[in-house]
């Protein structure tokens, strides 16, 4: 009887366990696709052969705007930024390879894409290429190429600028460009300039052999020169600026820089006389020799994007992150001019040509003058009809 009963048991179990599977064999079973691609085949071979083997010192500059020799020292300085991690589970991008791709992207403002394909990799390590290098340059290796001269140098750059342009204690000429970018849909029109499109004030600082010795671009466009002038550490650390005041016309006069009317009158900052016919012939020559000195400053921002295009287009950055890349360029910059790299005129005719998209926009004057620099400019006026031929605007 207890077999019986058993065997009952087993047999209504049996039936339940083939009732379960019925059941689950009515859910319909998903296959997933057999994989077709594991790594999309890329060729490095323009890098590799066309770029290391076959280019001329002329397609060096063309392509990444210095020679051989150049790049293979940025490489060194920029090594400690952009060497590849120990441990990769690819083949890394050699650092000389990161490197190109930056350069590349900043001299011509190609999409990530097209630098991509050009160098067989994808589209996002071009990308973290860039920000990589540009975050490295500005975190440290900048502090190396865009600095306040010292004493000696300040000392030099005065008696250059004197020799060429008569005006003594000048060591820079101040002036901003503005930049396009992408501006942020919240706050665009703080961006827009008074030519109608957005940009960033890149504010910078030259002496005479055209190299940037201070750079500020935190400003958007619609700001103007002067308000841009005081919120850079140029205005704030202009009591730290090498000191030698002389003796011009009974007036100590120190060091200074060089500004357009759109800057205020200051000790440390001179401009011209704000046009009138009520002007003397000693003031207009005084607006003549500065006018003449501080094409220092229109020079450097045309070589300044001349090499580097990605400063006349609207490049596809964020707008965080323009900052950056516009310091980096003229790091980059101050590097070209060390190194006797010479702007192909070709460049420069095809910024001006780039440059006609995006026209810059012109500040209304500034009148505010301090006493003490109209003493400075009068004494600096007086010197000039004393010791140089008078001049006229033509």
């Amino acid at each position: 009887m207890v077999f019986i009963n058993r065997r009952r048991e087993i047999e209504q179990e049996m039936g339940n366990v083939a009732g379960a599977v019925s059941h689950i064999s009515t859910i319909p079973v998903t296959t997933r696709a057999p994989r077709t691609l594991w790594m999309k085949v890329r060729s490095q071979d323009w890098w590799e052969r066309v770029v290391m083997m076959e280019f001329t010192d002329t397609d060096w500059r063309d392509n990444f705007r210095m020679s051989r020799q150049s790049f293979v020292k940025l490489c060194r300085i920029m090594e400690r930024v952009m060497e590849p991690c120990e441990v990769t589970i690819r083949t890394p991008v050699p650092t000389g390879m990161r490197v190109a791709m930056v350069l590349y992207k900043l001299a011509s403002c190609a999409e990530y894409c097209v630098i991509a394909n050009q160098f067989g990799v994808h589209k996002s390590t071009v990308k973290k290429m860039v920000y990589l290098f540009c975050h490295g340059m500005v975190d440290s290796v900048i502090k190396t190429l865009i600095r306040v001269p010292t004493l000696e140098e300040a000392c030099a750059i005065a008696e250059r600028f004197e020799w060429a342009h008569s005006i003594p204690q000048i060591i820079g000429c101040v002036d901003g460009s503005h930049i396009p970018c992408l501006p942020p849909s919240d706050g665009y029109r703080d961006f827009i300039n008074r030519k109608g499109w957005p940009s960033y004030i890149l504010q910078g600082v030259c002496n005479d052999k055209y190299c940037f010795w201070n750079v500020s671009c935190k400003m958007p466009g619609s700001a103007h020169n002067a308000n841009a002038l005081r919120q850079s550490h140029l205005f704030q650390n202009a009591h730290s600026f090498p000191k030698r005041a002389v003796q011009i016309e009974g007036q100590d006069v120190d060091f200074f820089l060089l500004g357009d009317p759109a800057y205020p009158l200051m000790p440390w900052l001179m401009k011209g006389y704000l046009q009138s016919p009520r002007l003397t012939p000693q003031e207009e020559c005084f607006n003549v020799y500065l006018s003449s000195a501080r094409t220092s400053i229109e020079i450097a921002f045309g070589r300044l994007k001349s090499r580097f295009r990605v400063l006349l287009k609207r490049s596809d950055f964020h707008y965080t992150f323009t900052p950056y890349m516009v310091a980096t360029c003229c790091a980059l910059h101050n590097f070209c001019e060390m190194e006797k790299e010479h702007v192909n005129p070709r460049w420069a005719e095809e910024a001006t040509s780039a440059g006609r998209q995006f026209p810059q926009p012109v500040s209304q004057a500034n009148r505010a003058n301090n006493s003490a620099a109209t003493a400075i400019r009068r004494a600096l006026t007086d010197y000039l009809a004393a010791h140089v031929p008078l001049r006229r605007r033509l």
